[in-house]
């Protein structure tokens, strides 16, 4: 037998619900608010839930039983995770480095949003109101002032025709230009061109947006405050361990439902809020025949669950080892999805009503990612009275959602590294303290790029190259293999049984062996084949050359821990092909609450049989 490694006592979380908040508090983020209405809108409004709920089933549930009672088995972070099967540590090695990236760029949504905050807590009013602040251009036109005139596409639309005559022109102002519109006229391009005030107050007094990834310009000052306020925060959240941050998370994950039950209130009385919730949900099942719906519906779980960044083995291997992961897992799965769906009913009920009040199409108005949390939201929250609370509400909500997932995305990173090297922390007075606040220093010195003039455009890169798409699919593949094909999925079961006292499903031994990592590649292979390099539509820009490679960087410096510490450790172990089969992949090492179970239950059989005597 190979002795496991003497692990320093680590604490434990004071109860299970401490671990069911910190999961709920962790998987529940901003894809849940700015991602899923929108791809559900996109892809066939309530169709879209068959392929999310497939994929769900199929992989999110899976994986996220996975990874928490992976951490509970051994009670160790992200890299001493796989001592069951050493030779896919490339892993957990390349969960760390992504995390760490995503730890550098995620958190800069919340200085956004700190920025809308305090802007709305200083002013006599939300200062996206209006066009006469010192930001603000000529262009500048408030998007509910509707400008008299019509343009050449509405004309095209209502006679049906691609290119317009000066026929049409002629008898679309006989009929329509009468009455009250009869000074109306064409749109002009300068008509068309204008700006909102909303729009300007976003990339002009926050983020100061420069032209591109090649003009960085200066420090947003402002927003580097908040940056750094909002890193104090997530340390102040975990730098005294489990036992600290599993009574946080009470307040950080329980306060954004407060939030969004009274938006929910407010936005279901709008004018309006029917048109946009049947945008949302009507279904249109012919979406279903295209393949883009269920990557999106894979991407989007693989996304909201957190899967892949050791956030959860790192959150379930504080708990005790016979404690029910199983059920628990299942449970944060359900309110993690189905806040998704509630989230949706609060959003497309305000984006129905801004289309209302703007007298413009729900498609017009919806827009997902920042532009739904710092353009739609703000927009559609200028026609209410007290504003200024609504904008509170919301904004606070967004930190608390994004503050959350920050600090148990950092808990996993840091878990992973001090259970690797627990002698440089756990031994010595405020080691931890010490570790987590210099990671923190550095992670904050390198996330200042992000709040540049050309910041947005760097934000941008890490989100689509470093911790999502075809990086996680990489890992989340040989993550499910080193378990159902390394390991062995009726050991895994076994282990299993000894923690929760059961067998799980079987249906859980087909996704892990089959379905699992079958669409992890599956979906892989797909995004390479569609590869198109990183673009920004709403800036009409695309990346140079330099930022792409840069980018590829990113992805490769995790995918390639895996590959490479696989061929590393192979030459490094000695013996015969089947000897470092047995080592690398099947290894026998002593799991210490299994061992505890078999000594309770010996020292029970001696008692029987000692009162049986």
């Amino acid at each position: 037998m190979v002795e496991a490694a003497q692990v320093v006592e680590r604490e434990q979380w004071s109860s299970w619900a401490d671990f069911i908040m910190s999961c709920i508090g962790y998987a529940i983020g901003l894809g849940n608010v700015w991602r899923f209405p929108y791809l559900c809108y996109q892809n066939g409004g309530g169709a879209f839930l068959i392929p999310y709920v497939i994929s769900l089933v199929f992989c999110g549930a899976p994986l996220f039983i996975l990874e928490t009672s992976w951490g509970q088995l051994l009670s160790v972070g992200g890299l001493g995770m796989f001592k069951i099967c050493p030779i896919f540590k490339g892993v957990g090695i390349a969960a760390a480095v992504m995390a760490f990236w995503l730890n550098i760029y995620y958190i800069v949504v919340l200085s956004w949003a700190a920025t809308y905050l305090y802007n709305s807590f200083t002013m006599d009013d939300v200062p996206w109101r209006n066009c006469d602040h010192p930001w603000n251009t000529p262009k500048c036109r408030s998007e509910y002032v509707k400008i008299p005139c019509d343009s050449n596409r509405t004309i095209a639309d209502f006679f049906n025709v691609k290119v317009l005559t000066h026929d049409h022109i002629h008898e679309y102002k006989k009929q329509f230009f009468v009455g009250d519109k009869v000074n109306w006229t064409v749109c002009s391009a300068a008509d068309l061109s204008v700006v909102s005030p909303v729009k300007e107050f976003w990339n002009h007094r926050v983020l100061g947006i420069s032209a591109g990834l090649e003009h960085p310009g200066g420090l947003r000052w402002d927003l580097a405050i908040f940056l750094f306020f909002v890193w104090v925060i997530c340390y102040l959240c975990i730098f005294k361990g489990v036992k600290w941050t599993g009574k946080v998370v009470y307040l950080t994950a329980s306060f954004p439902y407060i939030m969004l039950f009274c938006l929910l209130i407010r936005g279901l009385t709008l004018e309006g809020a029917g048109v946009g919730l049947e945008f949302y949900l009507k279904p249109d099942f012919s979406k279903l025949l295209e393949s883009k719906v269920w990557v999106d519906a894979v991407t989007q779980v693989f996304f909201s669950y957190g899967l892949g960044l050791g956030a959860l083995v790192a959150l379930g291997s504080y708990n005790k080892f016979n404690n029910n992961v199983y059920k628990q897992a299942l449970t944060v799965c359900f309110v993690n999805s189905g806040t998704s769906v509630f989230a949706g009913f609060v959003i497309f009920s305000f984006i129905g009503f801004m289309a209302t009040q703007q007298e413009k199409s729900v498609a017009e108005v919806a827009q997902a990612g920042p532009g739904l949390l710092f353009l739609a939201y703000p927009s559609g929250i200028l026609q209410l009275p007290y504003t200024q609370f609504w904008s509170i509400l919301f904004f606070l909500m967004v930190l608390f959602l994004g503050v959350d997932s920050q600090f148990c995305t950092m808990e996993g990173f840091f878990t992973a590294i001090i259970d690797e090297f627990p002698h440089l922390t756990r031994n010595r007075k405020y080691g931890r303290e010490i570790f987590v606040a210099i990671i923190c220093v550095i992670s904050y010195l390198i996330g200042l790029t992000t709040v540049t003039e050309g910041g947005f455009y760097v934000f941008q890169l890490f989100d689509f190259y470093a911790a999502s798409g075809w990086a996680l699919l990489w890992l989340l593949f040989f993550e499910c293999i080193a378990i159902s094909w390394s390991l062995g999925i009726d050991r895994w079961y076994d282990h299993m049984k000894s923690m929760i006292g059961y067998y799980p499903s079987k249906w859980w031994k087909f996704c892990w062996v089959f379905a699992t990592p079958s669409v992890c590649f599956g979906v892989l292979l797909f995004g390479l084949i569609k590869y198109q390099p990183l673009r920004i539509d709403a800036y009409n820009y695309d990346y140079p050359m330099w930022g792409h490679v840069f980018g590829w960087f990113l992805s490769l410096s995790s995918m390639l821990c895996i590959p490479g510490y696989a061929i590393w450790i192979w030459f490094k172990t000695e013996g015969t092909f089947q000897e470092k089969i047995k080592i690398l992949c099947r290894p026998d090492i002593e799991i210490k609450g299994a061992m505890e179970n078999a000594e309770n239950a010996d020292n029970m059989e001696l008692v029987e049989d000692f009162q049986n005597a």
